[in-house]
């Protein structure tokens, strides 16, 4: 799964253990989501774009 969690999680200068934390995963599975390797829950997915101050359609919708 494509998304911009890394980009705009490196705009805010937000590392990833930082959002982990924030969002109760670890960082690993911060850079899995990142990597597109991991599909997150909706859950997680709505808990990282509020950390993040973006929508869920912002980080995570693929543009074909």
């Amino acid at each position: 799964m494509k998304n911009k969690v890394r980009i705009t999680r490196m705009d805010l200068s937000i590392t990833q253990g930082q959002l982990a934390n924030n969002v109760g995963v670890t960082r690993q599975t911060i850079g899995l989501i990142e990597k597109g390797q991991y599909n997150p829950s909706l859950h997680l997915c709505v808990s990282i774009a509020k950390e993040l101050g973006k929508t869920l359609d912002e980080l995570f919708w693929e543009v074909e």
